[in-house]
């Protein structure tokens, strides 16, 4: 051993000491720690923005010694530099650790995370700091390091120091580690983890091997001189893929405006630059007037009437609803409509409108006003010049947009509209939303994974402004054994039937507020008939946020049970980077009392968070939010079938106490399919700030739908 410790303090010392040299990409690892790294030790390496990574080993630390068991991981890149993981580590997959012939099995929960620090120059190293097992209740693999790496030729050579109060004493003192990869499908591995010598193999399958789907990779540890191992061979799988394909890494960011001639400094265009334009509507004015606009070319009155008509018949055949597109005396071009058919993202409906405009528009120089609503409620307004929008289609210049969130309706006397009404209501049209409907246990005593799953559809029919009836069904698929009947977990069963029966109301009030009731059959929580309001006041660029929601229910048969609860909650968006804060606190549904911190990595329509509660317990938690619907969905005609767009799970674990009891009451509040985030925020992404940001996402979708 002390041969294989000289060797690699030796190769580490040079690679410390040698200039920059170019090396090929080398491969991440996940160790079986569910960490970046090799097999015990971690390297400074860290997962890509956006990616996740699914993982199972079979080697299993209990007490003192590493035997045959499992570990399932998972691993994400949160932001760059941060990567964080959870871990299910067990003896068995079902066994009652109750009982007593299974004593002295193990079952665990934790959660890593590593974090690279920034500013160091990639041809120098990379350093990271980490931890493994954060303030769980039963801190079985708790640890605390610091690493450095530096990449040379072929080879990743790594070293750092660790604190660990675990028997074995991995990661208890100096360790470090040499990866050398060869071919692009193969990693040879060798570490020192504080306690002992390891040696192995990785293989990767690359992605552009596998449809571009994933890439997974195979790793087996073959020798190791522990003196804790019932055996020496181990070994792993890991699947690696992004989060989503429509993140903003996926895009080529606009390019800024060039100046408009050389007497001018250069500058970047801004996104907060209005247009150069403005347009005022005058209070009881009986016409549209247009101040500061620029010369347009004049167009005759028949090419502009064959360019609205095809405008609106080709906007139409897209599924968009309550649509409206018309021409003003001075060429203003304005379009009115609703989008049901991109129900993952309402960014993808705007860049298909105004594509479609520069496609029926494709000389001049026309204003155009675009507004978005919602069940006959504005939400969004982007005015434009048309020759700006058609060099950021052709050339990918930043276009000069105005957003607005909050706008007055134009006088429509002076509009010359296509048609004599507007194409396709949305009102009485039953919408159907498939998407499971699931209850799950992790890491109990009782099993590895518990779960209840059914399929759950809910119907939506939109009956007038900003109202309609919701109704949410279900049917029990399948369940574990220990959720069937007088189980354990009996109570939490997705049982077959109606779950909510709700009518609603939305209205938009002045200063960015909305407000929403909905009443009616709420039996998620046994059978409650009840009322719940929300009303939320959105900042006019849309970083800031607040909402008050308030509930109270009766329980149907007998008038035994009251409910209520009474929540406040303010978010932060920080559009630049996709990522939005959440704090709620208040009166919950089981009537703890206490608040919760939340925050949101979006990557495209998906979504990580990270968790903590702190109300009758304290749990931290990990979740994800995904949509099972495609980009575009079917068009509704007289019926609408889709997929959920954002279902979303989540694993949590209670901490700073002495055991680890499940907790699934803290901080519940009842939810509905249709509420002012889902329904009328695009689940926070519906403001000028998000917009001006995800430009790019713009031009895509004209590009692939058009």
């Amino acid at each position: 051993m002390t041969y294989y410790k000289k060797t690699l303090a030796t190769l580490c010392a040079i690679s410390a000491s040698s200039s920059a040299f170019a090396a090929n990409d080398l491969n991440h690892g996940i160790a079986f720690n569910s960490f970046t790294g090799i097999f015990h030790t971690p390297t400074a390496a860290v997962m890509n923005k956006g990616d996740i990574d699914i993982g199972y080993s079979n080697q299993l630390e209990i007490r003192n010694k590493y035997t045959d068991g499992h570990n399932f991981t998972f691993s994400a890149g949160l932001f760059d530099g941060l990567e964080v993981s959870g871990r299910i580590t067990s003896s068995s997959m079902h066994d009652n650790l109750y009982s007593y012939e299974n004593k002295g099995q193990i079952r665990d929960l934790s959660f890593n995370a590593k974090y690279q620090i920034p500013f160091i120059p990639k041809d120098w190293f990379t350093i990271a700091v980490g931890a493994k097992d954060i303030g769980g209740a039963a801190n079985n693999y708790e640890a605390y390091y610091a690493v450095a790496s530096k990449e040379l030729w072929d080879f990743r050579f790594s070293a750092g120091m660790g604190s660990s109060d675990a028997l074995i004493g991995q990661l208890d003192g100096a360790f470090a580690g040499v990866e050398y990869q060869p071919f692009t499908w193969l990693s040879i591995l060798a570490e020192h983890d504080s306690e002992a010598f390891n040696l192995g193999a990785k293989v990767t399958i690359p992605k552009e091997w596998l449809y571009d789907i994933a890439t997974v990779s195979i790793n087996s540890r073959f020798y190791s001189n522990t003196e804790f191992a019932d055996e020496d061979t181990y070994w792993g799988i890991n699947i690696s893929m992004p989060l989503s394909d429509q993140a903003q890494s996926s895009y080529t960011e606009p390019k800024a405006a060039p100046t408009p001639d050389n007497t001018q400094t250069a500058s970047v265009a801004k996104k907060d630059r209005k247009p150069q334009f403005e347009v005022s509507t005058l209070a009881n004015s009986n016409s549209m007037q247009t101040v500061s606009k620029p010369k347009k070319v004049e167009q005759s009155n028949q090419v502009n009437n064959q360019s609205i008509h095809g405008l609106k018949s080709a906007l139409s055949n897209d599924g968009f609803e309550n649509l409206r597109v018309g021409l003003s005396d001075s060429d203003l071009i304005i379009v009115e409509f609703e989008n049901s058919v991109f129900n993952r993202n309402e960014i993808d409906a705007l860049g298909l409108v105004l594509g479609r405009i520069t496609e029926n528009f494709p000389e001049g120089n026309n204003d155009f006003i675009v507004r978005l609503s919602k069940l006959d409620i504005p939400i969004l307004q982007v005015s434009g010049q048309l020759e700006n929008y058609r060099r950021f289609i052709s050339e990918n210049i930043t276009p000069d947009l105005l957003v607005k969130t909050q706008f007055t309706s134009q006088d429509t006397k002076s509009i010359k509209w296509a048609g004599n009404t507007t194409k396709t209501s949305p009102y009485f049209v039953p919408r159907v939303t498939f998407s499971p409907s699931l209850s799950s246990r992790h890491a109990t005593e009782f099993g590895v994974l518990d779960y209840s799953l059914a399929l759950q559809a809910d119907l939506n029919i939109p009956i007038w402004q900003g109202a309609g009836i919701n109704v949410t069904g279900q049917v029990n698929v399948a369940n574990t054994s220990h959720f069937e009947d007088r189980k354990i977990f009996s109570n939490s069963r997705q049982e077959t039937g109606i779950k909510r029966a709700v009518a609603y109301q939305t209205f938009s009030l002045p200063f960015n507020i909305y407000n929403q009731t909905q009443v009616g059959l709420f039996q998620d929580y046994f059978d409650y008939m009840g009322i719940t309001n929300e009303t939320a006041w959105q900042s006019p660029a849309g970083a800031h946020k607040l909402k008050a929601k308030i509930g109270y229910f009766e329980y149907k048969d007998y008038n035994t049970d009251k409910r209520d609860y009474s929540l406040l909650s303010y978010r932060y968006l920080w559009a630049d980077k996709d990522v939005s804060f959440h704090i709620t606190g208040g009166q919950f549904w089981n009537e703890d009392t206490g608040y919760k911190l939340e925050t949101k990595f979006w990557f495209g329509d998906a979504n990580l968070r990270l968790m903590y509660i702190n109300t009758d317990v304290q749990k931290v938690g990990i979740g994800f939010s995904i949509p099972l619907s495609p980009r575009k969905d079917m068009s509704a005609g007289n019926w609408q079938v889709k997929g959920a767009k954002n279902w979303g799970h989540s694993v949590n674990t209670v901490i700073n106490q002495d055991v680890n009891l499940i907790n699934r009451t803290s901080a519940v509040t009842p939810t509905s399919s249709i509420d002012l985030d889902k329904t009328f925020f695009n689940q926070d992404r519906m403001s000028s700030s998000y917009i001006y940001s995800h430009l790019a996402r713009l031009k895509e979708a004209f590009e692939i739908y058009r």
